[in-house]
This record gives C-alpha cells, sequence and structure tokens, in this order.
C-alpha cells in the first residue's frame, strides 16, 4: 500500500513539475517579435517526431522485403 501511495506521489508532483516547464516555453516563445525561435522550435518538433515514422517503416519495409524473398525463393 505504501508503494502504491508513493508511486501516485512522485506521478503528481512530476506531472506538476513537466507541466510548468511547458508553460514557460509557451510564455518566452509568444512574446518573441520576429518568432524566429518558435519556427525553428517547431522544426525541430516536426523532426524529432518523423524520425520514429521513418525507423518503423524502414523496419516493416526490411521484414516485408524478407519475408517475400524467403517465401518465392
Amino acid at each position: 500500500m505504501k508503494t502504491k501511495v508513493f508511486l501516485f506521489l512522485f506521478l503528481i508532483l512530476s506531472f506538476v513539475q513537466a507541466n510548468a516547464q511547458c508553460a514557460m516555453c509557451r510564455a518566452v516563445l509568444e512574446n518573441e517579435e520576429g518568432q524566429a525561435a518558435a519556427k525553428g522550435i517547431n522544426d525541430g518538433i516536426v523532426y524529432l517526431m518523423s524520425i520514429p515514422y521513418i525507423i518503423v517503416f524502414g523496419l516493416g519495409f526490411f521484414i516485408y522485403w524478407k519475408y517475400f524473398k524467403t517465401r518465392k525463393g
């Protein structure tokens, strides 16, 4: 029971800290005049988001290619 309470409190406190970081980034990016930093951060997010999809697609293609290569010959 103590472990569940400790885990619950840890998760709640870590969420509060993570949520505060997002608000700080948003406040800094909204107050900038040229929006160059906001565009850079958005490009970085898209770049980081695309990498897992590329890896999963490559792995799926490799498995598909190996499966049909061994099945035909």
